[in-house]
């Protein structure tokens, strides 16, 4: 049956240096159920490594969690792809690893922290995932569609790494599934401030670094299930699926 699903597309795990170490997989499963979340996706910077651990915590829960991974083009834009699979997922890390230079200051930057689906931890990532991988957005979002996904420019509200502080403008021809507003504003707000790109679907996500502020903006979609190939259809606005923008 068609019904209202609660989806958070944007949070970070304790591998992203910027994200908080409580940011675990079996954590953040429990906070996103705790604040009623159907779907979520995990988007570390440049990374997707804590993505399987969180999907394998949720497994035995009602939460489904989708890969993700938050990358930063050289233009220092930040675009989130999304996939149904984590072999998908790790096909851009790969691409995304092979494009960044530089070792992570543990000291200036934070801590990169791999662990498992009972938050143990395994490992320590040294690259520099706070920084730009040397690929251009056009780039970026043409290899995220061919492994089958999903691209979203992030928080475009947002002066720093959105795409309107930094280009000034979305590119005609870059071929977004989705534009992504932080909590900062309800998406009919949205949709009125950057009436020029209301062409594109809009979703509010949280960008949680910090547990609590997991599901603190979200967006609902009609749905028959949480899952990637219904978001897909809800983005397009197909076969009856599709964003609620009248709700927060």
């Amino acid at each position: 049956m068609l019904k209202p699903f609660k989806v958070d597309l944007h949070i970070h795990t304790c591998l992203s240096p910027c994200g908080d170490l409580k940011m675990s997989p079996r954590a953040i499963v429990l906070e996103a159920i705790r604040k009623g979340l159907d779907l979520i996706a995990i988007c570390d910077h440049n990374s997707c490594e804590n993505a399987a651990a969180t999907i394998k915590a949720s497994a035995q829960t009602p939460l489904k969690v989708l890969p993700g991974i938050e990358i930063t083009t050289q233009e220092e834009v930040h675009i989130c792809g999304l996939f149904d699979s984590i072999d998908a997922a790790n096909d851009i890390q790969y691409l995304v690893y092979d494009h960044l230079t530089g070792e992570n200051d543990e000291t200036v930057f934070g801590m990169q922290v791999k662990v498992d689906a009972d938050d143990y931890v395994v490992a320590f990532e040294k690259r520099l995932l706070i920084g730009a991988a040397t690929l251009s957005v056009e780039y970026v979002v043409d290899a995220i569609h061919k492994s089958g996904g999903i691209a979203i420019a992030a928080h475009i509200d947002r002066e720093g790494f959105g795409i309107l502080g930094q280009l000034g403008f979305v590119p005609p021809a870059l071929e977004l599934d989705a534009l992504e507003i932080s909590s900062r504003m309800c998406l009919a707000e949205a949709r009125l401030n950057f009436s020029e790109y209301a062409h594109y679907p809009f979703l509010q996500s949280s960008d949680a670094h910090f547990i609590e502020n997991i599901g603190r903006a979200f967006t609902n979609l009609n749905l028959y299930e949480a899952n990637f190939d219904e978001l897909r259809l809800a983005l397009k606005g197909q076969l009856r699926r599709g964003i609620i923008y009248n709700v927060h």
